[in-house]
């Protein structure tokens, strides 16, 4: 089968650049829409390693039909935008970047609130080029609000909170020291989004950085005299 050749060597080189190490990540494909039916890589296995025949097939209420693998539990949040969005694939990475910006994003109590953290909130981003690469965004200078979700490891639940957010997002969602998913129409759409939006999260923490490396004092400044 074409796609699943496609599928499995997309999941090799997401594994190559360092974006789901171990048995992280999960990922999917529409292989019909009536019923749905999704190809998915079993939970619990090196995403570097699957091979076509490892891959299992999950309907629409995340019951694996084919293959001897088990459906990842976040099955229901690939489910939830497959839906919402009309995604072809749903490809979802722990890399460093998307995991301790989303952590940053909920890492402020609610003002009044000292001791609770956020239940949700947005990673932004401004003025970089390869924003062009996302859907519908045809110039640099324009923004975009990823959203943030705190991780739950009730999944349906997570899923039905994420659900009103996926209109506005710009092909990718963020839950909280977890990670990123991005979808497109298709997979080569998909890996596309999943590749611009991972160099817009590396950007945006290495320009954190360096704002706070531009903003800490000369040494002589430093230097009390008192």
């Amino acid at each position: 089968m074409a796609l699943a050749n496609e599928f499995t060597a997309a999941m090799a080189a997401i594994h190559a650049r360092g974006w789901c190490d171990g048995t992280g990540g999960n990922f999917s494909c529409v292989l019909q829409r009536d019923p749905l039916q999704l190809l998915m890589a079993p939970s619990g296995v090196d995403k570097g390693q699957v091979q076509p025949a490892d891959l299992i097939v999950v309907d629409a209420a995340g019951q694996v039909l084919e293959g001897r693998g088990k459906a990842s539990a976040e099955t229901a949040l690939h489910l939830e935008i497959v839906s919402r969005c009309d995604a072809g694939a749903v490809l979802h990475t722990h890399s460093q970047a998307a995991t301790l910006l989303s952590r940053r994003a909920l890492a402020d109590p609610r003002p009044g609130q000292d001791s609770e953290p956020k239940r949700d909130g947005v990673v932004w981003v401004e003025g970089l080029e390869m924003l062009k690469g996302l859907e519908g965004i045809d110039t640099h200078a324009t923004s975009i609000e990823i959203p943030v979700l705190a991780n739950d490891q009730n999944l349906p639940r997570l899923s039905q909170r994420a659900g009103g957010l996926l209109g506005k997002a710009p092909q990718g969602l963020l839950i909280a020291g977890h990670g990123l998913y991005a979808w497109g129409p298709s997979l080569s759409q998909a890996i596309r989004h999943l590749e611009i939006l991972e160099f817009l999260l590396e950007q945006s923490w290495r320009q954190l950085l360096l704002d706070a490396l531009m903003a800490r004092p000369e040494p002589e400044q430093a230097i009390s005299h008192g």
